[in-house]
């Protein structure tokens, strides 16, 4: 009986405040914490911290069961409205663009430059092994990739598969294009998934993914078609490859982030850099899907190299434009509000 008038007295002299809170936070989870008045925004609060209070207490004189989960649940919801991430959907995704991806992507310039290089170097050494030895070729190129397309095929059936005057020379390289395409995407995201592995792993498949390149542009340079072949692969290729060492540069962030702590903890360090590397795969994945854009309509309708060469140069300009040029604004206004 005694915890009974406890109750009802404690109950009678702050419900008020409970209420006024209910009706702020109801409204706010309605229509958007827009929809309160600057009064109202005022209150909220200064209602949410005597709410908690009231908790405190609460707890502290072992109130009935019934008051502790009122106050436990309108407390959790008036936190969700006061801290919780207010953003709609479409503003979450115009941020992401306007400044979050390319932010990301800046801040793993050491990781970019060494996941070209890894990539770069590894096509140098595909191109002029297979050039030297043909046989190289087997090494870097499975017979998957390949699909009958080896150092043995003839120049002319090689010509008649970019030129497409074979009767099954275009669907040939279509079915090349479209599991270079796949392949690399799983490339690129398994990449990104190794870099926990200390960024080895990540290393080794940029520099696998570069022999093969380079392997099978040997086998068509060595009969004065690596022109044509490039055109062919680069109008949706530079996109493409971009993605690839996007996702392995998240990779290599992650790899350093577990090597090199610095001053923190090395897994608040990861944590962080998590984030980052997340956000670039993402971007990433995005990017593949333009390749396969690319490769399935723009690759299809245009057949001139030189047309080709400038679509890839175009779109290679514009993702290292957007990269390093998008959000250096958003970023100023952050950091001036950091020093202020």
């Amino acid at each position: 009986m005694a915890v009974e008038m406890k109750s009802h007295q404690f109950r009678r002299e702050r419900e008020d405040t409970w209420k006024q809170l209910e009706y702020l936070t109801t409204k706010a989870e309605k229509k958007g914490i827009k929809s309160l008045d600057a009064d109202e925004i005022t209150r909220l609060p200064q209602l949410y911290r005597a709410t908690l209070s009231s908790l405190s207490v609460a707890r502290a004189i072992s109130l009935d069961q019934n008051v502790l989960t009122y106050l436990e649940g309108l407390a959790t919801r008036a936190h969700l409205v006061l801290y919780g991430n207010h953003e709609r959907a479409y503003e979450a995704f115009s941020q992401f663009f306007d400044h979050r991806l390319p932010r990301a992507i800046r801040a793993m310039g050491w990781e970019l430059a060494l996941a070209t290089l890894t990539l770069l170097l590894g096509a140098l050494a595909g191109f002029f092994l297979t050039m030297m030895d043909p046989d190289w070729f087997y090494a870097f190129v499975n017979s998957e990739i390949a699909q009958g397309r080896t150092p043995t095929t003839s120049t002319e059936e090689l010509r008649e598969v970019i030129d497409g005057s074979k009767s099954n020379g275009v669907a040939g390289l279509d079915l090349f294009t479209t599991f270079l395409v796949t392949h690399n995407a799983q490339v690129g995201i398994t990449a990104f998934a190794l870099g926990i592995a200390f960024g080895l792993p990540t290393l080794y498949l940029l520099f696998s993914t570069g022999t093969m390149l380079g392997g099978f542009l040997a086998l068509y340079a060595s009969r004065d078609l690596g022109v044509e072949l490039g055109g062919w692969l680069m109008i949706h290729g530079t996109t493409e490859l971009f993605a690839v060492i996007v996702c392995g540069a998240a990779g290599l962030h992650i790899g350093r982030a577990m090597v090199f702590p610095g001053k923190r903890l090395r897994m608040e360090n990861l944590a962080t850099a998590g984030r980052t590397a997340a956000m670039a795969v993402m971007g990433g994945v995005f990017m593949f899907v333009i390749a396969g854009f690319l490769e399935g309509f723009g690759r299809q309708l245009i057949i001139d190299t030189v047309t080709r060469y400038t679509i890839a140069t175009v779109m290679l300009v514009l993702w290292c434009s957007y990269f390093y040029l998008a959000g250096h604004k958003k970023e100023d206004d952050a950091q001036s509000i950091q020093a202020q």
